[in-house]
């Protein structure tokens, strides 16, 4: 089994390093699937939700993971690949007041617009009502995986990583939403 998996690891990092935007953007979607199908488990939805799971997997295949491989090829460039404790304080200070907010924004008004059909006005008045909550709570979480991130995860692993975090944070998420539901009712 273990040659197996090390055989895979090693063709993934073929594929990493010879494709690495369209590794990345598939590493992205199928996490982003997988994340999915286990939120919908948790929640208690006994048949799968095909449509939402590949709307899901598209938003990681599409955005979330061609956004991250430019993100941090940029972070690199604007900061010299220095990898000081004040850089990385910087680096992590950037993403928090750009992309964080950013992509929080995008992937609400692409869950509500795609994934659940809603019209604009509900979707906007939603993000509106929930986006200020839902931003803090991320700024509690997020730096301590972005300084993990630029401090220990070579630039070609560091979408792989936030991925992987960002499955088990909507994990998480959707375990949170459910708990909300159960104690309304």
């Amino acid at each position: 089994m273990s040659e197996i998996v090390s055989e895979a690891w090693q063709k993934y990092l073929i594929q990493l390093q010879s494709h690495p935007l369209r590794t990345k953007a598939i590493t992205s979607g199928v996490l982003a699937g997988c994340s999915d199908a286990i939120a919908q488990k948790i929640s208690g939805i006994k048949k799968l939700q095909l449509r939402r799971l590949l709307l899901i997997m598209l938003y990681g295949f599409a955005y979330a993971g061609p956004f991250g491989h430019f993100l941090h090829k940029l972070m690199d460039i604007i900061f010299k690949g220095k990898k000081d404790n004040k850089t990385i304080a910087k680096k992590v200070l950037v993403e928090q007041l750009t992309s964080s907010p950013w992509n929080n924004m995008v992937f609400m008004t692409y869950y509500g617009l795609v994934i659940e059909g809603r019209p604009w006005n509900l979707v906007r008045s939603k993000v509106r009502k929930d986006y200020p909550s839902i931003q803090l709570t991320a700024w509690k979480f997020w730096p301590i995986v972005g300084w993990v991130n630029y401090q220990y995860m070579p630039l070609q692993f560091r979408v792989l990583f936030h991925s992987f975090v960002a499955s088990c944070w909507a994990i998480f998420l959707n375990l949170k939403a459910r708990s909300a539901v159960i104690k309304q009712a």
